[in-house]
């Protein structure tokens, strides 16, 4: 039967307050010797850890309150801990036995509030002494180390000193590293203890206004700040660009140390709670992280477009999506997925903003109005930048074949059916970005047709265009665009090229080949080789004229047309004049019917189609040739 007035205690570590509530209970009989020696053990560890405890209580004693602890004797500050857990396995103990002495307790529940006490002032001390060695990026360097220095402080029932056993696992790291891995552990230790005697609260708030503000002022040296759209619209170009340039520095330095730093602290320093660990990584490093993932979308969204822009673009893309694997293990708590989900989200817009970048290039080729015919049929400025354009994203090709593996084809109608590039049919096994730059070199060699019908020479135009693929076939076979579009497309433009420059030479040059006969050899009179002599000299002067104002920018290319142009007439020349030139009279009446020595051609067309370096694309030949020419400047009899 239930005896009234019997009394027990409900005891809750965190606090000292008491609840009293009936409770039945046998009438205990006298004690045994094992109950006396119970309560005597109880005592003993009572009065141990009052010993050490009351000897750091800052506010009793004024030496305690100096110094510190962990730092004076790290023996008697694992004493200070062994101590501390031995008195909240007796209050347990206390609490579970219901014949126990309240005042006990009550004195060991004191006794743990000036422990708490000290423990959150030693645990502040070494998180802001040790600032330099727990920086993020020394602690994300040295996670090979934290094991060692781990294992050597887990168990302190185990044999020998742990100051001892510390030491030896530094000795193979320096000073510093020791120093650091020494503050994990100590760390490690204080929290431990704080977390098993109901004092989690006051630990990880210590924890986390500290170490956020180690990453908060990471974040910013490193240059990211907060920033709205607006703020983003209203810079210049060069500024923004600029900032970019820092962002993509600041991703690379805070991936690799300051959050993988901070995830390594956390776990080590938390390791006995998966909820508190993570809640601590969370509210320290998710504002910042976010606010750096976020600074691509507002880029992404910027209306500002020059050339350079996608680029940048690409840069930022690349940035983030080689880095997913990582930021999806320092990010993988359930209460980070923010970060993740803004990372995901900068990538979205990034891609659509690239999509849309490639659009206007497109339009902006389509669109170009210029009508200036390019003087020699040299190459277009158009020809060039877009060129220049295109190698430059081939340098993206893996990151831009991500962006663009699912945009739908190019609508080939888009295109004129009058230009003389017809779209081809489509190869559903190419990539999607070999189809995209191919479409893109299409509308380029379109407009280019349209700008040829400009010349009123046809010959030139046909050199217009020759000159023009030659130099986009030269970028693609220098660059990445080789990969991208195949040895198969280049061939069949060089076959166009090839084609241009004998519609050239035929239009060009063709009266020249006419004005000597077919046989060269065939007897005819000396009345006959005159006239032959006098027609072709005045078609070669003609045609030199006019060619020599024409460009060939690429040297195998103008080597070609020479040797294609000079192997034909040169050799029918040396034939025609070898032959007849002894029939048109003596040496000083010769002189007035043969103007040109066969050597005289191949000299003349050897100076054809020069750049000369003051005049870039648009340039006549060089000056090499003047003399030749002053040489044509007396009237033909």
């Amino acid at each position: 039967m239930p005896r009234k007035g019997m009394r027990s205690i409900c005891f809750s570590p965190r606090t000292p307050s008491f609840s009293i509530s009936p409770q039945s209970t046998s009438q205990s009989s006298a004690s045994t010797p094992r109950r006396r020696f119970s309560d005597s053990m109880i005592e003993q560890t009572i009065d141990a850890a009052a010993s050490i405890i009351r000897k750091w209580d800052a506010e009793s004693s004024a030496y305690a309150k100096v110094t510190s602890l962990f730092y004076e004797s790290k023996r008697e500050a694992l004493q200070f801990i062994r101590s501390v857990n031995e008195l909240q396995k007796t209050m347990h103990l206390l609490v579970s036995d219901q014949e126990s002495s309240s005042e006990k307790l009550i004195q060991a529940q004191i006794l743990m509030q000036i422990a708490m006490k000290r423990l959150q002032k030693e645990f502040y001390q070494i998180l802001s002494m040790n600032r330099a060695h727990l920086d993020p990026e020394s602690v994300s360097t040295r996670s090979s180390l934290r094991s060692s220095a781990r294992s050597s402080t887990s168990d302190l029932d185990d044999d020998g000193s742990p100051e001892d056993e510390i030491r030896n696992a530094g000795d193979s790291i320096t000073e510093t590293e020791e120093v650091s891995s020494m503050a994990m552990s100590d760390l490690k230790l204080i929290a431990d203890c704080m977390i098993a005697s109901g004092y989690a609260k006051e630990c990880i708030h210590i924890y986390k206004i500290i170490r956020k503000s180690i990453i908060d002022e990471g974040i910013y040296k490193l240059g990211i700040e907060k920033m709205s759209s607006s703020q983003i619209n209203k810079m210049d170009w060069d500024v923004l660009d600029l900032k970019i340039k820092n962002w993509l520095e600041a991703e690379k330095i805070s991936m690799r140390t300051l959050f993988i730093g901070e995830r390594i602290l956390c776990d080590q320093v938390f390791a006995t709670s998966d909820s508190i660990k993570e809640s601590c990584f969370t509210d320290i490093s998710k504002e910042a992280a976010t606010l750096l993932f976020g600074f691509p979308e507002l880029v992404a969204k910027t209306k500002k477009s020059p050339p350079e822009k996608i680029f940048r673009l690409l840069d930022m893309y690349s940035s983030i999506s080689e880095g997913w694997q990582e930021i999806e293990t320092i990010f993988s708590f359930e209460s980070t997925s923010p970060v993740r989900v803004q990372a995901l989200n900068s990538l979205v817009r990034l891609s659509e903003s690239v999509r849309s970048l490639l659009i206007d290039f497109e339009s902006n080729i389509q669109k170009d109005s210029s009508k200036t015919m390019i003087p020699g049929g040299g190459l277009h400025p158009l020809t060039i930048s877009s060129m220049n354009y295109l190698t430059l994203l081939a340098d993206y090709s893996n990151i831009l074949a991500d962006i663009i593996s699912d945009w739908p084809p190019p609508v080939k109608s888009s295109l004129p059916s009058s230009f003389l590039y017809t779209p081809e049919s489509d190869d559903s096994s190419a990539p999607a970005i070999s189809i995209r730059i191919a479409w893109l070199i299409l509308v380029l060699l379109c407009k280019l047709d349209g700008k040829a019908k400009h010349y009123k020479d046809i010959s030139l135009s046909h050199l217009f265009l020759a000159n023009n693929l030659q130099h986009v076939i030269s970028r693609v076979r220098t660059s990445n665009l080789q990969y991208i579009l195949g040895e198969e497309w280049i061939l069949k433009h060089e076959a166009k090229v090839k084609q241009f420059a004998a519609n050239y030479e035929q239009l060009a040059w063709g009266e020249v080949f006419a004005s000597l006969p077919e046989n060269q050899t065939a007897p005819i009179t000396p009345g006959n080789a005159k006239d032959c002599f006098r027609k072709f000299n005045a078609r070669f002067e003609e045609a030199y004229w006019k060619q020599s104002s024409c460009v060939i920018p690429d040297s195998k290319l103008r080597d070609d047309i020479k040797v294609s142009i000079g192997t034909k007439l040169v050799a029918s020349y040396r034939d025609f004049y070898n032959t007849h030139k002894s029939m048109v009279g003596d040496e000083r009446t010769a002189r007035l019917f043969v103007r040109f020595s066969p050597e005289d051609i191949g000299n003349y067309l050897s100076d054809l189609f020069f750049v000369t370096a003051s005049s870039g694309s648009s340039s006549t030949t060089s000056s090499v040739s003047s003399h030749h020419r002053r040489k044509m400047r007396s009237p033909l009899m």
